[in-house]
Formats: C-alpha cells, sequence, structure tokens
C-alpha cells in the first residue's frame, strides 16, 4: 500500500491493477477473519489513492459476498481498457496466488488459475501500454522455484 500511496502522490491520476485470486476488498466490518490481508486494495480505494474508475481486479476467483457486493456498486472489473484510461502511470500488485497452484508455492492457493505464461503475457502488454511506475509481488513462498518465476513477472513487467 505504501508504494501505491507515494507512486499517487507523483502522479496526477494512477491506475491501480490488482491481479490476485482473492479480491482483498474487505474492510474490518466485512471481513470474516479479521485479516488486513484481505483489506490493501479496498483501503486504496476508500482512502482516495486510486478511484475506483482506475483500478482493474485480474484473476480473482475466490469473493467473500461483501466483496461481490463492493465489485457490483463500484463497477470494478478485469477492464484494462477502462482501468488504463486516461491515467498517468500505473501500480501493479500480483499476488503469485493468482497462477494456478501447480505453477507456484504459495500462502494460499486457489484453484483453477492462469498460467505462468499468461500472466507474463499480461504484464508484457501492461508495460507497452502504460508506465508502471512500481510493482509489488507478494503471496509467494520463499523456494527458488518462485524465486526464478518472480523474476520472470518482474522482468516481463519492465523491471
Amino acid at each position: 500500500m505504501g508504494a501505491a500511496r507515494g507512486i499517487a502522490r507523483r502522479v496526477d491520476r494512477l491506475a491501480v491493477v490488482w491481479i490476485d485470486a482473492h479480491g482483498d476488498l474487505n474492510t474490518t466490518e466485512t471481513s470474516a477473519s479479521g485479516n488486513l490481508w484481505g483489506m490493501p486494495f479496498r483501503m486504496l480505494l476508500d482512502g482516495g489513492v486510486v478511484a475506483a474508475q482506475d483500478a482493474a481486479l485480474v484473476g480473482a476467483r475466490s469473493l467473500d459476498p461483501p466483496e461481490v457486493a463492493f465489485i457490483e456498486s463500484t463497477g470494478i472489473d478485469d477492464s484494462l481498457d477502462r482501468a488504463l484510461a486516461g491515467a498517468d502511470a500505473t501500480y501493479v500488485a500480483l499476488d503469485l496466488d493468482v497462477l494456478d497452484p501447480s505453477e507456484v508455492d504459495v500462502l494460499i492457493p486457489e484453484p483453477d488459475g492462469p498460467s505462468a505464461a499468461e500472466i507474463e503475457a499480461l504484464l508484457d502488454d501492461l508495460a507497452g501500454r502504460t508506465r508502471i511506475a512500481g510493482i509489488g509481488v507478494s503471496g509467494r513462498l520463499p523456494t527458488e522455484r518462485n524465486a526464478a518465476l518472480a523474476a520472470r513477472m518482474l522482468e516481463a513487467a519492465g523491471f
């Protein structure tokens, strides 16, 4: 969250592309677990760091009912065209649990995710369409396989 906040202070309009198996759109009132890891995207939105129309949620497939209601009320979806339109820079939040668990070792695996090649292509596409001013990679366990995978993702994003 700190990186996105810092970037937002330096640009007129920030887009956020949140790539995650989970929405991270809960609040302390809506979270079943109370875990702050399920809230950072919502905190950025509620805190005015990024507007809902400048945000995309890609790969989410494990959402709590309050997250679904929030998505429906704000119009957030996976449209990169909508989120990037008019943005000066983009922050990418990449939680590796978005990937199919057969390709990555993560804290909270979710089945039926995209392949690493698909996310690499997405990041490469983003890097060609916008200035990625920052990227955060999370959710991974400290394994050699994951280190190589994270390096590939960062390279695809232009880092």
